[in-house]
């Protein structure tokens, strides 16, 4: 832990304007709460709403997602999945979450999505949010540089579709960067897709599996086996560690798997924390596991329903568990090096970009 008199003031406006990446962020979670009401009224849904009001509707939003209960945290999403479902809602959204990250501070970020819910074909779906993405990019002036992630939902029957889906999209849309398991985990691990993971890896995808959300660790070894190359949020891999008379940590053998090759761990403290699976950022392992060596990074999950920005979350453990500007830059050069991105990108944006300006921040 890095003294906090060291280097530029840490303050949440510096967080911002400081450059971050992020790999672990929903299009459907990430919505304006302005542009929920907006589509709303335009396609119909508005009565369906639990009000019209911003600022009440923002609140049931968060209050969803703090319910301590994952399947009623994912109930939240019944409303912006029912105004994305034609694919110039989706561009809109795109475009939008595009431009919200980067005047957040973010020069590269993955966003994800799972085509298969918003009742159109696929590829069309996919279209749409690279074109948003494109547009938003545009808008901000090239300041982010934003990827694909597709996702199949663990509780229904198109993951093989999704996987082919990803390994067709590579050769004409160059966004799509990887495939991911979404969705409840409780009764639906990863090996219940086996068919899609096995295809996946055969094909050489970049495979992120949510796991250990909140159940359990097995959920972790588990998506390890079927060829993760990142974890969704992991927080359970705190199960594996122990501490022994002397204070030192004690690594089960999956949590030393873990660190010795670099798996990187997609964490979202306030998400976490609101499901339940910690009781505070204070007590969120991801703090814990970076002084430890882990190659974790911090993540957004849904910015609508936890009512978070990636520079929130920064700020967040900086007050909560005094991050200075040395980990924060350690957190993002994580995340940039665990990116989809080519390696000629991630080369650049770490030369470049991230490690000149948190030297600078550290030294100040």
């Amino acid at each position: 832990m890095g003294s906090p008199s060291r280097g530029a003031p840490i303050t949440r406006e510096a967080i911002r304007s400081a450059p971050k990446a992020l790999l672990h962020d929903h299009l459907d979670g990430g919505l304006r709460v302005d542009t929920v009401l907006d589509l709303a009224d335009a396609v119909g849904w508005t009565p369906n709403l639990p009000t019209t009001e911003r600022e009440d509707l923002q609140a049931w939003f968060t209050a969803g997602a703090a319910s301590a209960d994952l399947l009623k945290y994912l109930a939240t999403f019944e409303h912006t999945l029912a105004v994305m479902q034609s694919t110039e809602n989706i561009r809109r959204v795109a475009r939008e979450a595009t431009e919200d990250l980067a005047a957040d501070g973010v020069i590269y970020a993955e966003i994800r999505f799972a085509p298969e819910l918003h009742g159109l074909p696929l590829e069309e779906v996919v279209d749409a949010v690279a074109a948003g993405v494109r547009e938003g990019e545009a808008v901000s002036g090239g300041a982010i540089e934003v990827n694909l992630i597709l996702c199949a939902m663990r509780t229904e029957q198109r993951s093989f579709e999704v996987a082919r889906l990803v390994d067709a999209m590579r050769a004409r849309e160059p966004k799509v960067v990887a495939f991911d398991l979404a969705g409840a985990e409780t009764g639906w691990p990863p090996s219940l897709h086996a068919d899609a993971l096995a295809f996946a890896r055969e094909r050489h995808l970049n495979i992120t599996i949510h796991a250990s959300e909140p159940p359990d660790l097995e959920l972790i070894s588990d998506a390890l086996s079927h060829g993760a190359h990142r974890i969704g949020h992991g927080v359970r891999l705190d199960r594996d560690i122990s501490r022994d008379d002397d204070g030192q940590l004690v690594l089960g053998p999956l949590a030393r798997y873990v660190l010795d090759r670099g798996i990187h761990l997609e964490m979202a403290p306030t998400c976490n924390t609101q499901i339940g699976a910690v009781a505070s950022v204070a007590e969120h392992p991801l703090v814990p596991f970076l002084r430890a060596g882990f190659n974790v990074g911090v993540n957004t999950d849904n910015r609508l329903m936890s009512d978070v920005s990636p520079s929130g979350e920064m700020w967040a453990l900086h007050t909560e568990c005094g991050i200075d500007w040395i980990e924060i830059g350690r957190l993002v050069e994580n995340a940039i090096a665990s990116s989809f991105a080519p390696l000629e990108t991630r080369r650049r944006l770490l030369s470049e970009v991230v490690r000149p300006a948190y030297a600078n921040l550290a030294e100040a």
